[in-house]
């Protein structure tokens, strides 16, 4: 029997011919992948659609996917598991959600229905629905003309995306931005989504996160005890110190989301964050409000408020995002919670939460809310709308900002299978989603007659990236080329982006370097300076010195 490592070595050290590679793919006695995967971008079916892998993934990444498909489920392609009260099981990738029942499909690509009162558990696994081995039944030339059909795979380039002038390759800088770490590397976090200076504190930070659930300061430059637990010393004098415990991660959830401060807070000391759990047996994220104590080192310890919680259908496009605007009011940005392709219309139901960026008012109550409406909203006082909506058709707003001069709200929207998107959000307008991905029609079941979609300022493709994260427009230095510049990224390809334009027209996009993790993040100092966050655990700091956005 021959080992993984004989496959893995094949397909890399071999080029295979891409149309035995899709006779195999197609072939319904051996492997029958097009059972369960799409190649067009239509999806639909139990595995991830294929459109566009190639650019998405590189060879190597590939073929580990093939070889061990658990070890990286694509998100929202986890494999659930229903039990039913008369003890019937089906297991399968979670298609449709309703409040009256839920759509399983399994590996033979039949969808199974399940009235949610006949429901007696339902779990999430992290073991997916493609099975190990598949490479078993091939030689190791079969096994690498399958891989070389998957690599061959590649987007093309619309007349959609040249009408609206997104160019076919995004150039690159002569000399990229420098990336500069931070901190030490022993100070390093487990896995960080957020990060965010402490007003009023010269080189003190907050980074939330994400699975831990911990919340710590970081200081730069500090003094203070000997290392104890959860109060770390590094070298260059940084201290790390424990600054709050949400609690205990939950399987199958993903953690702390996002967080910000109140722009009060050296005076009410009120910070808020979005944390994914389950509760009473369903998915949800829940915003809450804590308080800081008198001296800003570490939280209060009073017990939190419940701002907002927000139902949700899946384990995917969870969004958490929370900004203040110029305007005071809070900004929270809400994905559509899937499933994939948003089957429920939720980016467009104008009813729900999510799919949108709401705005609130958390200085004031309101009808026994811990929050008030403010009267500007769009849609106040319309029976179709729920007061808290801004603007709609979102589907996974991965980080917003404002600028802060023009004060423009920048979205990065996570895209489907095709697009990412960069938005400039305003008032009471629709996105979209799922009508559309990028620029191009993605779906008519849920698009009203008449009303108008607002395109993005920039959409890319898979050969730059699957999985867009929002940043900020660079104020930080005037005589710099980069003043003005929305500087964002891609989670998956590690790929820095800047873009400058006018009108919500994109005049210039560039590549302007490479992270060395995960652009899971970004963050500014006090004085503007920006920071990205990586995944796998450190700080950088972006120097825009030596490098010339041309």
């Amino acid at each position: 029997m021959r080992s993984q490592e004989e496959y893995l070595h094949a397909a890399l050290a071999h080029e295979g011919d891409p149309l035995r590679g899709k006779a195999l793919f197609s072939d319904a006695q051996r492997l029958a992948c097009s059972r369960c995967h799409s190649e067009d971008g239509n999806g639909g079916m139990a595995g991830p659609d294929l459109f566009g892998v190639g650019d998405k993934f590189g060879r190597r990444e590939i073929i580990e996917a093939v070889l061990a498909p658990s070890a990286t489920i694509a998100p929202g392609y986890s494999t659930t598991t229903v039990e039913t009260k008369a003890g019937e099981e089906y297991t399968g990738i979670l298609k449709q959600v309703t409040g009256e029942w839920i759509e399983l499909m399994g590996a033979d690509a039949k969808p199974v229905r399940i009235v949610t009162a006949d429901i007696r558990a339902q779990h999430t696994s992290e073991v997916s629905l493609m099975p190990d081995g598949l490479e078993a039944g091939l030689t190791p030339a079969e096994f690498t003309d399958l891989i070389e059909y998957l690599v061959s795979l590649k987007q093309p380039e619309t007349a959609a995306m040249v009408e609206h002038g997104m160019p076919g390759v995004i150039q690159p800088l002569a000399k990229p931005v420098g990336l500069q770490r931070f901190m030490p590397e022993e100070l390093k976090f487990e896995h960080p989504v957020w990060f965010g200076p402490v007003p009023g504190e010269s080189g003190v930070f907050l980074v939330a996160e994400h699975e831990t659930g911990k919340i710590w300061r970081l200081e730069e430059g500090g003094t203070g005890v000997p290392a104890v637990t959860d109060r770390r010393h590094g070298s260059s004098g940084f201290i790390k110190s424990l600054f709050l415990d949400t609690g205990t991660y939950q399987k199958g959830t993903r953690g702390l989301l996002g967080m910000t401060l109140h722009p009060k807070f050296r005076e009410n000391r009120r910070y808020y964050f979005a944390k994914h759990v389950v509760e009473d047996g369903k998915f949800a994220t829940i915003i809450f409000e804590r308080e800081a104590a008198p001296d800003f080192k570490a939280d209060s310890g009073k017990p939190s408020l419940r701002l907002l919680k927000f139902d949700e259908a899946t384990n995917v496009h969870y969004g958490g995002g929370l900004e203040f605007g110029r305007d005071g009011c809070f900004y929270i940005g809400m994905g559509d919670s899937g499933p994939q392709e948003d089957p429920q219309g939720h980016g467009q139901n104008t009813k729900l939460f999510l799919g949108k960026m709401l705005r609130i008012d958390v200085d004031h109550h309101d009808g026994g809310q811990p929050y008030a409406i403010p009267q500007d909203n769009p849609f106040v006082g319309r029976p179709d709308f729920l007061p808290e909506i801004w603007a709609y058709g979102l589907r996974e707003p991965w980080r917003f900002s404002f600028d802060p001069v023009t004060g423009d709200l920048w979205v990065g929207d996570v895209g489907q299978d095709r697009y990412e998107e960069v938005d400039i959000v305003r008032r009471g307008e629709n996105y979209g989603w799922n009508v559309y991905e990028g620029f191009e029609r993605f779906s008519n079941r849920y698009r009203r007659e008449g009303e108008t979609c607002v395109p993005p300022v920039f959409a890319y493709g898979r050969k730059y990236g699957p999985s867009i994260t929002g940043g900020h427009v660079y104020r930080a230095d005037p005589g710099s080329t980069f003043y003005g510049v929305y500087v964002f990224g891609d989670y998956e390809s590690r790929r820095l982006f800047g873009l400058v334009q006018k009108d919500r027209v994109l005049k210039k996009v560039r590549q302007i370097g490479t992270a060395p993790q995960r652009i899971v993040s970004f963050g500014l100092d006090a004085q503007g300076g920006l920071y990205l966050v990586g995944y796998e655990g450190m700080i950088y700091k972006l120097d825009f010195e030596r490098a010339v956005f041309e």
